[in-house]
């Protein structure tokens, strides 16, 4: 192996650690959502720990785009596949975040409650 293709290889891996987050303390039980989902009170705390570190106000490590706003967010998941990106199993290598781990199935939840509920902002 040269020293080009390590250099590439360790590049590649250290973009796949830096974009997840396994942080417990961001697990949200669904169970506590008491009435609509909404953007503010349910949402935006599971992007911001999970999402923001790549999807930032200037995207980075190869994000497309910024996840800061309802609006950005809210586009995301209707228009660009985050549900089902966030949803897909260990390994795929289309799982957000990326390079895992999945997020909790309850924290995917949260989502598809808010998009169910209408995708509300407040």
């Amino acid at each position: 192996m040269n020293l080009k293709t390590l250099f590439a290889g360790l590049s590649f891996a250290s973009v796949i650690v830096s974009c997840a987050n396994d942080d417990p303390s961001t697990l949200i039980d669904t169970t506590l959502i008491t009435g609509l989902a909404t953007y503010n009170q349910n949402v935006k705390s599971i992007i911001d720990n999970n999402c923001v570190v790549c999807h930032a106000t200037v995207p980075k490590n190869g994000a497309p785009m910024s996840l800061v706003t309802y609006d950005q967010v809210k586009n995301a998941v209707l228009n660009r596949g985050l549900l089902t990106r966030i949803s897909l199993e260990n390994g795929n290598s289309s799982l957000m975040p990326q390079g895992g781990p999945r997020l909790p199935q309850t924290t995917i939840d949260v989502i598809a409650m808010w998009q169910q509920d209408g995708l509300l902002e407040k």
